[in-house]
């Protein structure tokens, strides 16, 4: 999981993102205004900071303008909805803009994309006798290469990230197809179908009556 800043200088605002987190297994440090912020950056490397724009101290357009690669990737939350505001945000370097009020599981999609955005080398996840490579993307089952679609790669890497959580229909569209996708949630149902029949899974990959799927937890990545 991501070490994350959350740079917000609304408490409640602020204790919703950090419960947000909680659940989806995030480590996490608070700050209230930009100066402190500064001094955290400073003092700590950080996968995702979630920085505010209007903030005492200092604005996060300035504190962006100072905050380095290696510092984290900043993702903005702000109640600005000016599309200038977003582009001279994006300008500044931000790897995504997103507007308050927002739903907590639009966040959580939004910081993943990030993340797998960030992790330029790849990863490769193994589960049984399937291993699934990130940077080349490839699978192979018992060392034999299997074809998938590229979203039914993408599920099958989420379902990997997620091992033994519960994963809503709702979630999985929102990780895998994008915060806009507007499609219907048969879309999961037929993708999942897939990656179980192409690599065995169907007990493995379970259906929760009313809420989706989880990969079970009991090989290991």
């Amino acid at each position: 999981m991501a070490e994350i800043l959350i740079v917000e200088d609304d408490e409640n605002i602020a204790k919703m993102i950090s419960i947000t987190l909680s659940m989806e297994g995030h480590s996490f440090d608070v700050c209230y205004d930009g100066l402190t912020a500064e001094k955290m950056i400073g003092q700590k490397a950080y996968d995702v900071i979630l920085l505010d724009i209007m903030l005492p101290g200092q604005s996060g357009f300035e504190l962006l303008s100072k905050i380095k690669p290696e510092n984290g990737a900043v993702i903005f939350l702000t109640a600005l909805q000016d599309v200038s505001d977003k582009v001279k945000g994006l300008k500044l370097g931000a790897e995504d803009y997103i507007v308050k009020p927002f739903e907590p599981i639009e966040l959580l999609a939004r910081i993943e994309v990030v993340l797998r955005r960030q992790n330029k080398a790849g990863t490769v996840f193994r589960y049984g006798d399937i291993e699934a490579d990130e940077s080349k993307h490839t699978v192979t089952k018992g060392g034999q290469p299997v074809t998938l679609t590229p979203k039914e790669f993408e599920l099958l890497i989420f379902f990997m990230r997620h091992k033994g959580i519960a994963l809503t229909r709702e979630k999985i569209l929102y990780g895998v197809w994008g915060y806009q996708f507007m499609g219907e949630t048969r879309t999961v149902d037929a993708h999942v179908q897939q990656i179980r029949k192409k690599l065995s899974l169907q007990n493995s990959i379970v259906t929760i009556p009313k809420v989706g799927y989880r990969l079970e937890a009991g090989d290991s990545l």
